[in-house]
């Protein structure tokens, strides 16, 4: 991109936004309300960047929390010259990297995403003695997409009722065998069923344990932008700081 296309873009700006969008380069937060040009202002941010010669586009990641929003990056970073760099959602950046770093660690033992939780869910729900239904089922499902994105154990999770203002759906000792059973159910010897939040887990358990895997990923994805930074949810920090490391 051409400094002249770069001043044109940045002409649309602002002055608020083309503050926050020349901000030099490092840590940036920027505060706004909807409506108020926060797309707009963040990929004029990394189109600057990469127009200045601050970043290499190849080395940029930005992450938001919705297929929709993601494309409404891509697309924006596409019109103003940066096709490079990868704008995706959390699951779907943990998703990519698993797929390519997960072999290095697990060999020829395949993983496999799980679409659905409900019969998972459903047959240990039935081992503690209980008839699932839909209803049931989906309290269920979000108390542990809960407690899993708030890194809260399935033995830990009792202790969180009161505090957090949980309304556990079932007595919260059968709660935490169905959340034992479920996570036990996923795993095999020869294959390993991951749910939307294990691959983040996954993801960042890499690279907290693997300094090959850590040092690779590090060496590609050196910039970072996360679009409504406000929910992001214990886990996807958790992975936001394995990707970013000590930098």
């Amino acid at each position: 991109m051409s400094g002249r296309l770069d001043q044109l873009n940045l002409d649309a700006l602002d002055p608020e936004q083309l503050r926050a969008a020349t901000a030099p380069r490092g840590p940036v937060s920027i505060i706004a309300g909807a409506g108020t040009g926060k797309t707009r202002t963040i990929t004029h941010r990394i189109a600057h960047l990469v127009s200045g010669g601050f970043v290499n586009p190849d080395h940029v990641l930005a992450v938001t929390f919705t297929n929709r929003a993601a494309a409404e990056l891509r697309e924006r970073l596409t019109m103003m010259g940066v096709a490079r760099v990868q704008a995706r959602t959390f699951h779907a950046a943990a998703m990519q990297q698993l797929r390519y770093f997960w072999p290095k660690v697990m060999g020829d033992t395949p993983w496999e995403l799980l679409d659905s939780k409900f019969p998972l869910v459903a047959r240990v729900t039935r081992a503690v003695g209980l008839e699932p239904d839909r209803t049931l089922l989906a309290d269920l499902l979000g108390e542990i997409e809960w407690a899993k994105a708030s890194l809260i154990a399935p033995t830990a999770y009792p202790a969180h009722i009161g505090p957090d203002r949980r309304d556990c759906p079932v007595d919260p000792e059968k709660f935490v065998k169905i959340f034992e059973g479920y996570e036990q159910a996923k795993a095999s010897p020869d294959r390993v069923l991951l749910d939307f939040d294990d691959l983040l887990q996954s993801m960042a358990g890499l690279l907290e344990s693997e300094v090959g895997i850590a040092d690779e990923f590090r060496e590609r994805y050196r910039t970072f932008v996360v679009d409504e930074y406000q929910d992001v949810t214990p886990l996807q920090q958790r992975l936001l700081d394995a990707w970013l490391g000590d930098r």
